[in-house]
């Protein structure tokens, strides 16, 4: 989860405790907040970024630290598309003017506003949309270079890619707008440029938002989900991490335990191709139980590892499993 943490992009030592402390608490793989590939593509000023070779030192310190206690760094590469230019969560999460520490040029597919009253963003030209799928390779090379061992490219949550695959976001009519292949059409070039520079022995995910949660007009569903997996299974990619929603305020979200795990479920039958469960995932015997009824291959979890970065060893502990723990903690088993 975005931790807000960061100047001009760098990494801090509180990334360093914050993804540290949940590696000696014995998950799997670490995932980094999403880390911006361009200044202009951060949601706030105080975002993680990687669009820099300066911003690799501090990254790979962390990696380090990650393998180090037996877990896999990972890292989300993203674009906040007309979403980028706010101030944090704790500051009101407004749309700032470039007087107020924003930015002037704030890009998305389509010159729609996120919220009535803010400015519309900049359509993307030809020449932007290259410039994004550039950013991203760069961005992916460098994420190598700090030895991060899986990507996950960020489509989801309303941000740019997602911006592209909606119908809700996305009126364009060229190559990039219009139908199903239009629309994903950015995601898979940016995938591409991304594999070109990332190891084939290295895992891609994919985050997408599974449904946009809007009935009553053209917008993405689960079927178009499943139509993307089955393309990104082809196109070499690993995992689908299966969230939801994002793209427009007016969403009616129906939040409870587990209430996007059906996601994961129906793409992993119908494209065949990994996927995580993420959402309202909470306890030991809820994870468990999702892997072992086979309606994900991993579970991804934000929130409550936000509230205890220890979960993994309290979970083992519940479920009889000999998790190793850290011999400076062995004391407390």
């Amino acid at each position: 989860m975005c931790q807000y943490s960061s100047e001009d992009g760098f990494a801090t030592d509180w990334h360093l405790v914050h993804l540290g402390s949940r590696a000696v608490g014995g998950a799997g793989i670490i995932c980094s907040e999403a880390a911006a590939v361009s200044p202009e593509g951060r949601i706030s000023y105080a975002d993680l970024g990687i669009w820099k070779d300066e911003h690799v030192t501090k990254l790979r310190q962390i990696t380090e630290f990650i393998s180090q206690h037996g877990a896999v760094p990972a890292i989300q590469l993203a674009h906040a598309g007309r979403k980028a230019s706010k101030n944090r969560p704790w500051e009101g999460n407004n749309h700032l003017a470039p007087a107020e520490g924003g930015w002037e040029n704030f890009v998305a597919p389509s010159p729609i506003p996120f919220h009535e009253g803010e400015p519309a963003p900049v359509e993307m030209s030809g020449d932007d949309i290259d410039k994004v799928i550039q950013d991203f390779r760069a961005a992916a090379k460098r994420a190598l270079d700090a030895g991060f061992k899986i990507i996950e490219i960020h489509a989801a949550h309303g941000y740019l890619i997602h911006e592209f695959c909606s119908p809700l976001t996305n009126k364009r009519t060229d190559s990039y707008g219009g139908s199903f292949e239009n629309r994903i059409r950015l995601l898979l070039e940016i995938l591409e440029a991304v594999k070109e520079v990332w190891p084939g022995d290295l895992p891609v995910f994919v985050r997408i938002s599974a449904t946009d949660w809007i009935a009553d007009e053209p917008s993405w569903t689960i079927e178009d989900s499943v139509q993307l997996a089955q393309v990104l299974k082809d196109k070499g990619v690993d995992l689908i991490d299966c969230s939801s929603g994002g793209a427009v305020p007016h969403q009616q979200v129906p939040w409870g335990p587990g209430f996007q795990t059906p996601f994961a479920a129906r793409i992993r039958e119908d494209a065949e191709l990994m996927t995580g469960a993420v959402g309202f995932i909470t306890s030991s015997s809820q994870a468990e139980h999702i892997l072992r009824t086979e309606q994900a291959d991993i579970v991804i979890m934000a929130r409550e590892f936000l509230r205890n970065p220890y979960f993994p060893l309290q979970a083992a502990a519940d479920l009889h499993f000999d998790l190793q723990w850290p011999e400076q903690y062995e004391r407390a088993k």
